[in-house]
């Protein structure tokens, strides 16, 4: 096949020049090709293969370029990177490899163009389309990779549990790459996967969890998650998520697989946000549910506060899997503890005390902490999923009356402990956040409005019944 008319970027003739005239055998491979096969959008970063120096070939190309972008040469892995307007180059020259069994880096050494497709990880990925004049845009397809791409085909080039067990990242890769494509993994390749589950132990974590977050964002997440709990590599570094699965009866009572429940949520958020956080959000709103399951005969399945408890744990599954201890953290913490909160007002009377509560808790998060609250709907009866919803409308409608009214998310004090300071002449104590506080829930009780004018008047009876009189 001859995909010439496909190479229309200026970059391909520049490479194919500098590879002529270095004498060097180059192909683009990996990614780029695959999607361009696949006509999905072109991906920025390019890699290029050489029978020779990939260094050389990066260098060369720069001087035809004649561009200020500066060569980033990385001598022990023998390749270099440039950046072209808003492109990625990376050079590498051919290689084989070889594998111990501790570690997932290899020894390598320089090889041919069927060398280094045989080490690629799956054969949509070793796709190779050569540069040179002579042959330009020929693909060069050892291992039917084209055919698995029309066939949506997860596969590896050679023998799956050698591909796996050499570096096992791959394994995560190929569900990665299943999720994102919708492709489905051959029956071999799965197997493989499953037996070589325990081999993750030899990647770090923040690989693992880069290519999970990956998985997070791709279209219909519970497909990668479905793929990582039947393989048993959930288990190796998530074992708190295995544990929602399953469902217990007794007395002919029985709750429903919190595991399955949290993906379908996790799917329904996908629908209406990207944001990698929400969808954490939405993968640990229920996670210490088995942590708090009790069985009690009036009432049958009970958690009763695992939403405080799912909370605290977000630190610590957070630190085990290498994902950022910082305000992102925070920010599904502040969802897992709040999520009940609209759906308990969904069923209740709305008060507008308890609507300026919410507020004032959620603050800018409350869009997304109302948008997680419609994906925890997962009922299959419809008429329970549309009152709910109804429900959530009344309470949205609420939200944006108080709001306008009352100017609660992220409400600062009409009056500051500075200004509570100078009325009464006191000293930094306890006294001055006990009459912060009152102001903060005279507000949210709605004795008061949120103005200066109010807070005062009630600040000076608050603090005659304190005993504390304003400075003469």
């Amino acid at each position: 096949m001859n995909l010439k008319k496909h190479l229309n970027n200026t970059i391909f003739k520049i490479v194919s020049q500098a590879a002529d005239e270095l004498g060097y055998e180059t192909y683009v491979i990996g990614g780029y090709v695959r999607d361009l096969l696949l006509n999905s959008n072109e991906p920025k970063d390019i890699d290029f293969v050489c029978v020779g120096s990939g260094i050389e070939l990066a260098q060369k190309v720069k001087s035809i370029l004649d561009t200020e972008s500066k060569v980033q040469v990385f001598k022990n892995f023998g390749t270099a990177m440039l950046k072209h307007n808003d492109l990625e180059l990376e050079f590498v020259g051919a290689r084989k490899e070889s594998y111990r069994t501790d570690s997932r880096k290899p020894i390598v050494e320089d090889g041919t163009l069927e060398d280094d497709q045989n080490r690629r990880d799956f054969s949509i990925n070793a796709l190779a389309i050569q540069l040179n004049a002579s042959h330009f845009g020929k693909l060069i397809d050892p291992f039917n990779g084209l055919k698995d791409l029309e066939n949506k085909i997860i596969r590896t080039p050679l023998e799956p549990n050698k591909t796996y067990s050499d570096d096992p990242l791959r394994i995560m890769r190929a569900i990665r790459f299943s999720c994102q494509l919708n492709f489905t993994i051959e029956e071999k390749s799965l197997k493989a996967i499953t037996e070589n589950a325990n081999r993750l132990n030899i990647i770090s974590q923040e690989r693992i969890t880069d290519e999970l977050n990956k998985i997070i964002l791709s279209k219909i997440p519970s497909k990668g998650f479905k793929l990582l709990f039947n393989t048993q590599l959930l288990h190796q570094f998530f074992p708190k998520m295995v544990e929602l699965q399953g469902i217990e009866v007794i007395d002919n009572k029985g709750h429903k697989d919190n595991f399955y429940h949290t993906l379908k949520v996790l799917d329904n958020i996908s629908q209406e946000s990207d944001s990698l956080w929400l969808r954490w959000a939405a993968i640990l709103h229920d996670i210490a549910k088995p942590d708090t399951k009790r069985f009690e005969e009036k009432h049958g399945w009970t958690f009763h506060g695992y939403e405080f408890l799912g909370s605290k744990m977000v630190p610590k599954i957070f630190k085990s899997l290498k994902l950022p201890l910082n305000e992102k953290m925070k920010y599904v913490q502040k969802l897992v503890r709040l999520h009940l909160r609209p759906i308990v007002l969904a069923q209740e009377i709305v008060t507008d005390s308890a609507v300026r509560r919410l507020l004032f808790d959620a603050g800018e998060d409350i869009d997304d902490l109302m948008t997680l609250c419609d994906a925890d709907i997962t009922s299959k009866n419809p008429e329970k999923v549309k009152r709910y919803l109804e429900n959530f409308k009344v309470v949205r409608q609420k939200i944006k009356d108080v709001e306008e009214r009352d100017h609660i998310r992220n409400m600062q004090p009409p009056i500051s402990g500075e200004e509570i300071i100078e009325l009464f002449d006191l000293k930094p104590s306890r006294e001055i956040g006990l009459l912060k506080s009152a102001i903060k829930e005279a507000i949210l009780d709605g004795e008061i409005s949120n103005n200066k004018d109010e807070a005062h008047d009630f600040l000076i009876e608050k603090a005659a019944e304190m005993g504390i009189k304003p400075k003469r």
